[in-house]
């Protein structure tokens, strides 16, 4: 989910319990907290705690937490853990591959079980396109065998990579990390989607993913097809930009950005614009 900003540039939390309560009336069955969509990079340590707190407050037990808590510095991720866990309330934290350090493969291994020794379940989460590293699959299959690491979110646009984790680790939890390629990935064993498009249409996001877990690729490529433009044109520019002018366009909160992000072009608003309102998202 997205971080909301005020005009000023502060978190706006009135906006963000309103987001957490539409993705909760949205069906979605969790919200993932400061991952990469709620621009955690520019979040201070103590707006970290409190976006995390906060979404945990507003969700009122209806849905699972994640919270992201992953960094490039091993004692920065556990203590950013550790704050999630003395909250309460996280189901699972979300911690991606180490970024520009690109750590070994047993710098890998130690970094993720070092944070899920601390005992709150761990996604991990596979981006080597921000992170410069990809978790090899035997690296993946090692951390499988650790019992705090439940699921890995594989946001490398190969979906091979999900029957290849398949094959080395039949009962782990792979999760697609791209709307996109949610449908394939679940056709080949993932279980669900980490979803940007979901901040837009949380409900569509989930029916599609329901109904494909369920076997009906029919019905499901359907909704696949239809919002698929959307899908697209969120990533036209860097995530979360284009989710957020979505967001903003649909009048739900502040175009507000933290630098280095900031709004994306006329043009690109333009695209977007036109593939929200032939969906109905705006008029």
């Amino acid at each position: 989910m997205v971080t909301p900003f005020d005009k000023n540039g502060s978190v706006d939390y009135g906006r963000l319990k309103a987001l957490v309560e539409e993705q909760v009336a949205g069906g979605v069955e969790g919200i993932c907290s400061v991952g990469t969509s709620g621009e955690s990079p520019t979040l201070s340590h103590e707006e970290h705690h409190k976006v995390i707190e906060k979404t945990i407050e507003f969700a009122a037990g209806k849905v699972a937490i994640i919270a992201g808590t992953g960094a490039n510095s091993t004692a920065e991720a556990v203590s950013l853990t550790k704050a999630a866990i003395a909250a309460g309330g996280s189901d699972a934290c979300l911690q991606v591959t180490p970024y520009y350090n690109k750590p070994n493969a047993e710098g890998l291994y130690r970094h993720f079980t070092t944070v899920a020794d601390l005992g709150l379940p761990v996604v991990l989460y596979n981006v080597p396109g921000r992170s410069g590293r990809e978790i090899p699959l035997d690296v993946v299959a090692r951390l499988a065998k650790h019992p705090n690491i439940v699921a890995i979110k594989e946001a490398a646009g190969s979906v091979e990579r999900v029957s290849a984790i398949k094959n080395l680790v039949p009962g782990f939890t792979v999760l697609s990390g791209d709307d996109s390629l949610a449908l394939p990935m679940i056709s080949v064993g993932a279980e669900g989607v980490i979803s940007v498009a979901s901040n837009v249409v949380p409900r569509e996001v989930g029916e599609m993913v329901r109904l494909a877990l369920a076997g009906d690729f029919t019905k499901a490529g359907a909704l696949h097809r239809k919002y698929y433009p959307l899908f697209r044109d969120l990533f036209i520019d860097v995530n979360p930009v284009m989710a957020k002018e979505a967001l903003w366009l649909m009048g739900k909160i502040e175009r507000s950005f933290r630098l280095p992000l900031c709004e994306t072009t006329d043009a690109n608003i333009g695209r977007l614009r036109g593939t929200l309102a032939a969906l109905g998202l705006v008029s």
